[in-house]
């Protein structure tokens, strides 16, 4: 006899019911009727009321995909139905439950106002991408959507709350105004489940909780119809793709929508998708000005400029080291070099806003996010992303776009890539942690033997470290790529060891 199917992998509520259906079959295939049957019988057995028992239909759609409020007892009556008494296959089956729906909880519980959050302090530069956004969005446009994408700290939730505050600032009083957190990518909870914020949002535009429709489309269909002709604006912040936003886009001339995510968000029609990405040099300087205080910044402009380039000019990692020399008075300006800096950047946030970022990736990408630390801070191509995977170009290239999809990988001309900063100080963290020693070793062969074929206008030079020769570009010192390496190859040569 076939293994009893394993409800354990099951995550969402259409999974499990997808277990249940192989476990139906595993069962023999006996009929909706057939089932409804036992489960009357063990509710009679057990003294249940006839009122209670289910009628044949409604055992039926416990095999339906798309339910959002399931029965639990009854799931469970017709897991019972099927495996007899065997009392260990139930128990697991229950668990499974419990945590699909929590899950399905965690999804429903949802941050949604009727006013926008207070402007976040700090909030400098941007002043293009913001003016192009108002501009898209003003009522004489017929643009109805805007979508700030970019990396993990890259101030794409300030900047939208700048933009929002600024199409409210010379409106009258009165104007629908809505704000959701859709936890994209907020670990370690569920995204927002796009049933649950309409249903929070038609509370808040008057809906009485009785005359809120039960499925998604039509809750939809009434959330359009109550803003149409209002001018609503609604910022949706840290989206997780477009099948989570599109019921909640109103869709009407003159409603605006200001929209977040980490992720490309392609196929959201008439949405203007604007990059967002870190801030200019004389940007990062004031937003370490605002942060830190003028009299931190003062002395030595062009030590915070360094500390600036450092942090790749990361909104996020510039506001952390701010508060930092806010708080450290003792600690020079000359005390920020890399080694510190990085690390103090990676601790204080920035270190759970890429871990968030990358565990929503494939396998493949998450392996070369991981590889390409192996390479200093600089450009790579497909074939290098290939070299260092032993894969051909045409996987490292699909690797890479998803890389890119995420933000994580920034791709500076046609099939050209480039990684933050501390996109890759994250990358050598975790690398000898996700990594075995022996793939370590491999890639750092391939990448080898990848270099000794370029062209010899870009030949690298090698070194030998710890036994293994390692392609080292010209323009890169021991500093700041080959001490690295041999730190991964020392720790992949131990965990081997």
């Amino acid at each position: 006899m076939p293994q009893i199917p394993d409800p354990g992998k099951a995550r969402t509520m259409d999974e499990f019911i997808a277990e249940l259906r192989l476990l139906k079959a595993w069962a023999g295939n006996p009929s909706i009727t057939e089932i409804t049957r036992r489960i009357h019988r063990a509710w009679q057995q057990a003294g249940r009321p006839r009122g209670e028992w289910p009628a044949r239909s409604t055992v039926g759609n416990c095999f339906q995909v798309g339910r959002r409020r399931p029965n639990a007892d009854l799931l469970l009556a017709v897991v019972q139905a099927l495996v007899c008494a065997d009392e260990a296959v139930l128990s697991l089956w229950r668990q499974s439950l419990r945590a699909v729906l929590g899950e399905a909880e965690a999804a429903a519980r949802v941050n949604a106002y009727d006013r926008l959050p207070a402007g976040l302090s700090g909030f400098v530069g941007r002043t293009d991408l913001a003016h192009r956004a108002a501009v898209l969005l003003s009522r004489e446009q017929d643009m109805t959507a805007v979508a700030l994408e970019g990396m993990p700290g890259a101030g794409k939730t300030s900047l939208a709350l700048h933009i929002a505050h600024r199409l409210l600032g010379g409106e009258h009083h009165g104007t629908p105004v809505l704000f959701a957190h859709l936890r994209g990518s907020t670990p370690p909870g569920p995204p927002a489940d796009p049933a649950a914020v309409l249903e929070i949002f038609l509370r808040l535009l008057g809906t009485a909780g009785d005359r809120i429709p039960y499925g998604l489309d039509a809750r939809a269909a009434l959330y359009r119809r109550l803003l149409a002709g209002t001018g609503a604006l609604v910022v949706l912040d840290d989206a997780a793709d477009t099948a989570q936003l599109r019921p909640l886009l109103p869709g009407s001339p003159g409603c605006r929508t200001v929209i977040t995510s980490r992720y490309a968000l392609a196929g959201l029609g008439d949405a203007a998708r604007l990059p967002v990405r870190p801030l200019d040099p004389d940007d990062s300087v004031e937003l370490l000005r605002a942060t830190a205080g003028t009299d931190r910044v003062a002395p030595d402009v062009p030590a915070v400029r360094r500390i600036a380039d450092l942090l790749g000019h990361l909104p996020l990692a510039l506001s952390v080291i701010g508060r930092h020399m806010r708080d450290h008075p003792a600690w020079a300006l000359g005390d920020y070099y890399r080694e510190p800096l990085v690390t103090l950047a990676l601790e204080d946030g920035v270190r759970t806003a890429l871990s968030a970022a990358d565990a929503h990736l494939p396998t493949g990408a998450r392996r070369l996010l991981r590889l390409l630390a192996l390479q200093p801070p600089r450009e790579t191509d497909a074939a290098t992303a290939a070299a260092l995977l032993g894969e051909p170009p045409a996987a490292a290239e699909h690797h890479l776009a998803a890389l890119t999809a995420a933000h994580l990988i920034e791709r500076t001309a046609p099939g050209r890539f480039r990684l933050h900063p501390l996109v890759h100080a994250y990358a050598e963290e975790r690398i000898c942690i996700d990594e075995p020693a022996t793939r370590i070793r491999q890639a750092l062969s391939r990448l080898l033997e990848h270099g000794r074929g370029r062209d010899a206008a870009v030949q690298p030079e090698t070194r030998t470290l710890r036994g293994f020769r390692l392609p080292m570009p010209r323009q890169h010192t021991e500093a700041d790529a080959g001490t690295r390496l041999s730190q991964h190859v020392r720790a992949g040569r131990a965990l081997a060891a």
